[in-house]
């Protein structure tokens, strides 16, 4: 059963109860990371509706979330999406020829079109991500003329005011290309992303997902971005990506017991090998568990874990030096200060030195090396 006009003004059910019922269980699927479960319930949805484009977004949001989630295997996904992503925007091609207003076509298009937005911005390909986040946002508009109150709709129109205005200030070489699109505006984007987060009837989850991540990434707001991640890791337990963001999020308001609780277990998984659990994670966890050990002057306890941490980042750096390599050594020196051991402190402060300066790791080692940390 198709979306009518008359019914856009409340909350939208995209197919009957069965399939509604189906595709809500594949979307919490998906976040807790039962691909092969989610995939089940998305053919079931192709299968009974072949001409609705939702089982097909939604099998492509399996692709989406297994990119973000195995990142060093990442490039074994991108082509899949795409190719989902393609065949999910077909089938809201035909249905559009047959209505140019059908409101779940030009959803879903918008929708297909707004993730491959996000794709590129990941891959840095900015020119492709400009042009397809117009397009999305062209239609979106087009939706919301239909339904101006959905607040389902208002996940992408969110996603486009908040990121329209908010990358070209990360990126700004961006800018030029965003000159002749519609601005963005951060506070409208934030306020749309929160109805949606308290409101829509699929997006709601999503919602919640992109308001973390600019609360984190963006606008360093980690008091407003822990409740929701704290929901999200909760009810998705399985999810790295979820608890990954939850721990740093202790990290950033200064939990300092349960954020190292958090750490160690996400290490035990780590070593299991759990699904999403790489070294990268295991590195950042040993740096966090340091860091909190380094705290409670459990110095001993504290060096084990940062020169593994090191030793990590040794076999991980392949491009150079990271910030965890560079803060791991200063800790390190830090930590010999404390225990007299001047000389080895002065040879972290300046193996941290000939390494590139991350926030103020290079000015912290010129300052110790000059008197010693205390």
């Amino acid at each position: 059963m198709f979306l009518s006009t008359s019914n856009c003004f409340s909350q939208w059910s995209i197919l009957n109860a069965e399939a509604d019922s189906i595709v809500l269980k594949g979307t919490d699927y998906i976040y807790n990371l039962e691909f092969d479960n989610a995939k089940k319930c998305f053919e079931e949805v192709q299968t009974k509706y072949p001409w609705h484009p939702a089982g097909y977004f939604l099998d492509a949001m399996i692709e989406w979330w297994k990119i973000l989630i195995d990142k060093p295997r990442s490039h074994l996904y991108k082509d899949i999406f795409l190719k989902k992503i393609a065949r999910t925007i077909s089938v809201c091609d035909s249905l559009l020829v047959i209505n140019p207003s059908d409101i779940n076509a030009l959803f879903f298009k918008a929708g297909a079109i707004g993730y491959r937005a996000r794709f590129y911005v990941e891959e840095e390909s900015w020119l492709n991500a400009v042009r397809d986040g117009n397009t999305a946002f062209d239609l979106l508009v087009a939706c919301l003329k239909l339904a101006p109150n959905n607040r389902d709709i208002m996940l992408g129109t969110g996603i486009y005011n908040y990121f329209a205005a908010a990358i070209p200030e990360k990126y700004p070489v961006v800018k030029p290309l965003l000159l002749l699109l519609p601005s963005g505006d951060k506070v409208i984007g934030e306020m749309q992303l929160k109805a949606a987060a308290r409101g829509a009837r699929y997006a709601s989850v999503e919602a919640k997902v992109v308001l973390m991540q600019l609360y984190y990434i963006f606008e360093n707001r980690p008091y407003d971005c822990l409740p929701i991640i704290e929901e999200l890791h909760k009810k998705y337990p399985n999810n790295p990506y979820f608890k990954k963001y939850y721990a740093r999020t202790l990290v950033r308001v200064g939990a300092w017991s349960l954020f190292e609780a958090t750490w160690r277990e996400i290490l035990i998984d780590c070593i299991d090998k759990k699904y999403g659990y790489n070294n990268d994670l295991a590195r950042e966890a040993m740096y966090y568990i340091a860091l909190a050990l380094q705290r409670q002057g459990d110095y001993r306890q504290a060096l084990r874990y940062y020169y593994k941490c090191d030793e990590g980042s040794r076999a991980l750096d392949k491009k150079g030096p990271s910030s965890f390599m560079s803060m791991t050594n200063l800790n390190i020196g830090k930590i010999y200060d404390k225990q007299g051991k001047r000389e080895l402190a002065i040879s972290q402060y300046q193996k941290v030195l000939r390494m590139p300066n991350f926030n103020t790791t290079h000015e912290e080692a010129r300052r110790y090396i000059q008197e010693p940390f205390k």
